[in-house]
């Protein structure tokens, strides 16, 4: 990925140095990672099977200038390249598109949505419309999940971004209201289509990202469809258990995951990426 002369986005609060004492995964927290499991489409507990933690420890350290980090100033790049071009397709539509933050983190963080561990994985928060990532999930993505590559770290935040395009186009809190009156089984169903939407935009942002700023090398889009492989369902309940239970989805499986970023791809067009009408995701 072409990234290094973009523009930084002055949106990314570094909240690295934050932080006291160990943290176990349990009680009140596991509490928090089920309901972000729930509202948001993280799957923590596929996560720290995955990553073999059930402790994160937290150490104060000073905060990092992200122009001597690779990975935040990486960040930072991709971010305002999501800014750019979200801004864009918004205004095509006659509409505003509000920079989110991005917040980095190590090892826990505490959010408009509660608190949450490192282990948890990177996610949006609707209430404070706000980022969260932790940088090592970046070296996990390579070294435990098999998906190494800057595009594939950059499908991750544009990802997560896409949440955000739900939130302001009012989509998550639909949602999240319907979720409200629905089965566990129906509310996993309606959070797959969310994240598998998610996946979409991140593949509209990558699309338009390419054609505006030619960001794109030889080799990106595979890096971008082994991250959306390896964070499948399906894929990650195999890892941990040995079998798959459809039921319990909330992201969707390896295969629609990468059908629904090339769709967003391929098309460039959000509304290509109308999950929540499409009888087969």
């Amino acid at each position: 990925m072409r990234w290094e002369t973009g523009r930084r986005s002055d949106n990314v609060e570094d909240r690295r140095r934050m932080g006291t004492g160990p943290v176990a995964i349990g009680g009140g927290g596991l509490v928090v990672a089920l309901l972000l499991a729930v509202v948001f489409g993280v799957d923590p507990m596929q996560l720290l099977s995955v990553l073999g933690e059930t402790q994160a420890p937290v150490t104060t350290q000073e905060s990092i200038d992200p122009a001597q980090d690779p990975d935040a100033d990486f960040v930072s790049v991709v971010l305002a390249d999501t800014e750019d071009t979200w801004s864009q397709l918004f205004a095509q539509a006659g509409q505003r598109y509000v920079q989110p933050k991005l917040v980095l983190f190590r090892d826990q963080v505490q959010s408009a949505c509660g608190f949450a561990s490192a282990a948890v994985g990177p996610f949006y928060c609707p209430a404070d419309t706000k980022v969260y990532l932790d940088l090592a999930f970046f070296h996990d993505l390579g070294r435990r999940f098999g998906a190494p590559g800057d595009f594939a770290r950059a499908y991750v935040v544009a990802h997560e971004i896409g949440h955000h395009v739900q939130k302001l186009t009012g989509i998550s809190d639909e949602v999240h209201r319907r979720q409200q009156s629905l089965s566990r089984e129906e509310g996993n169903a309606l959070s797959v289509r969310v994240e598998l939407q998610a996946d979409c935009y991140s593949g509209v942002w990558a699309k338009h990202a390419d054609q505006q700023r030619d960001v794109i090398e030889p080799g990106d889009i595979e890096e971008a469809l082994g991250a959306a492989t390896a964070i499948g369902d399906d894929r990650l309940q195999r890892q941990t258990q040995g079998y798959v239970v459809p039921e319990s989805f909330t992201h969707g499986t390896s295969t629609q995951r990468v059908r629904w970023f090339r769709r967003g791809f391929e098309s460039g067009a959000p509304d290509s990426c109308d999950t929540f009408s499409a009888r087969d995701l």
